[in-house]
């Protein structure tokens, strides 16, 4: 049918133009025209051809023109023999001369009719993008979208893709294979266009990531559109992604601010009730005239308010160091002094639990707060102690190198999976497993980190091994040597500075 379409027109142009040329070639020959006049008004028939029709039918137009002037205007008449050399060169010249009018003619309508449909696109295109800009982004839906796509350009159906939700809209609920086709494209990543069903679809592209395809059927002048409507979408679907993702990041920020304020609210309320228990333990022991029972009782009540205690100081600092920037009063410490308190005060409170220390090395000696140091390593033993089996060992091993002082703890017992070990220091993120074997915040890592960050320091998660099936974190902070303190103080200053700004 697209056959006959294309043909009937050429047709019809060609035989007006053939008939007219008869008629131009009848009046001439019966007022006695010679060659010359007759030729000028052929070629201005051949113009006016070549501006309503094609080159095709131009230059049959032109050929008939030679033939008649040929068998009514040269010698001998009424023949297409030619004895006179000069009127073959007129001939040839006029042929000529016609052909190339009407291939010139013929192109410059052809490129004006196609500047034309650049600009009517170009339009279409400006009143597109003027619609999704006006989307408000947090209402818009890819349906929206879509739909927006078919109204402007007039297409039978549109069919989007969003590769970061899984979700695909199409304007017309009955096209399910346009649906596959498009799902098809952006898991493939290749673009395809079936002439035959006029379905187009192109794969949407954003800093170098396939982030889905979009479908069109219906699509005139595709090589001139296509490209600039994938772009469009693309843009579209990456602002809505964008403005999404800024969206849940707020909520979370706010969410976790308001965690904050409230662990700060419970620790402060805690801290007077406790205090005036462990006062109270206190009076009763003094007041005497308690029998031995009593007074075990009374220890236990002062011991474990005392320790809960300093769990809510503890608690408190995290949420102060969690809250604001951490600024460090360093001064000269040694690690394996202060590892030996932590461990001392954790194999008091963990009976079943073995906590080894081990040192290598003959120097420790960093610039540290002492303070917040403490609250790192504590965080580190006590994940250690929770997640251990009761019975195993705990081993905290301390070794110095040549610019670095290490410190690892490891366990037993308990493992991360491979899918969150590049989540654990992520504020209040707590483990699958580690949800159901203790109770937890999802602080600890997260504020230890950030204390070793302010030192200059790094604290890591060690990679599990067959012949090591053990959970490792390695701590390494800056050494500091006897004649270099006041030197590697200035330039821990400096690292804290910079850390601080950026947290």
């Amino acid at each position: 049918m697209r056959q006959i379409c294309k043909i009937w027109p050429f047709l019809i142009r060609t035989v007006v133009g053939c008939v007219l040329i008869g008629l131009i070639a009848f009046v001439c020959y019966r007022l006695q025209l010679n060659f010359s006049v007759t030729g000028f008004i052929y070629l201005i028939v051949i113009v006016l051809q070549s501006l309503a029709g094609s080159f095709a039918s131009s230059a049959v137009v032109s050929v008939v023109a030679v033939l008649c002037l040929d068998f009514f205007f040269t010698a001998p008449l009424f023949s297409f023999e030619v004895t006179n050399p000069l009127d073959i060169l007129a001939l040839i010249s006029f042929l000529t001369t016609g052909l190339v009018i009407t291939r010139l003619t013929t192109r410059v309508r052809k490129e004006a009719a196609i500047s034309d449909r650049q600009r009517h696109q170009v339009d279409r295109l400006y009143q597109l993008a003027q619609k999704l800009l006006a989307l408000n982004p947090e209402t818009t839906t890819c349906s929206t979208s879509a739909e927006l796509f078919q109204d402007v350009f007039g297409l039978r159906a549109v069919c989007l893709f969003d590769a970061s939700t899984g979700e695909i809209h199409c304007t017309d609920d009955q096209q399910n294979g346009l649906a596959e086709q498009t799902r098809a494209a952006c898991s493939s990543g290749r673009d395809s266009e079936d002439a035959g069903s006029g379905i187009l679809t192109r794969c949407l592209h954003a800093r170098g990531n396939t982030i889905g395809a979009i479908s069109f059927e219906g699509l005139r002048d595709s090589e001139l559109t296509a490209g600039a409507l994938s772009a469009l979408a693309a843009a579209m679907l990456e602002r809505v992604r964008s403005f999404r993702n800024a969206s849940q990041a707020t909520a979370a920020a706010q969410a976790e601010s308001f965690r904050g304020a409230i662990l700060d609210a419970l620790a402060h309320e805690f801290k007077t009730p406790l205090a005036t228990i462990v006062t109270a333990a206190g009076g009763l022991r003094e007041l005497g005239s308690l029998c031995v029972e009593q007074l075990e009782l009374t220890d236990i009540v002062e011991t474990e308010a005392s320790r809960l205690s300093l769990l809510t100081s503890r608690l408190l600092r995290a949420a102060q160091v969690d809250r604001e920037d951490i600024k460090p009063r360093l001064e000269l410490t040694n690690i394996s002094d202060l590892v030996t308190v932590v461990a001392d005060q954790f194999s008091r409170q963990w009976t079943d639990r073995k906590l080894v220390v081990r040192v290598e090395g003959s120097h420790s000696g960093v610039m540290a707060d002492r303070e917040l140091l403490q609250l790192a390593l504590r965080q580190l033993l006590d994940n250690a102690c929770k997640y251990s089996v009761p019975g195993s060992a705990v081993m905290v091993n301390i070794d110095s190198q040549d610019e670095w002082v290490g410190i690892r703890t490891s366990n037993s017992g308990s493992s991360i999976r491979p899918s969150e070990r590049s989540r654990i220091f992520e504020r209040f993120y707590r483990g699958e497993e580690a949800r159901h074997k203790a109770p937890g915040s999802g602080l600890g890592l997260y504020v230890a980190r950030r204390i070793v960050q302010a030192h200059g320091g790094s604290l890591d998660l060690e990679m599990a091994t067959e012949t090591q099936p053990e959970t490792a974190f390695r701590l390494a902070l800056p050494r500091t040597g006897d004649g270099q303190n006041c030197a590697i103080a200035h330039s821990t200053m400096l690292q804290i500075e910079e850390c601080s700004s950026l947290l």
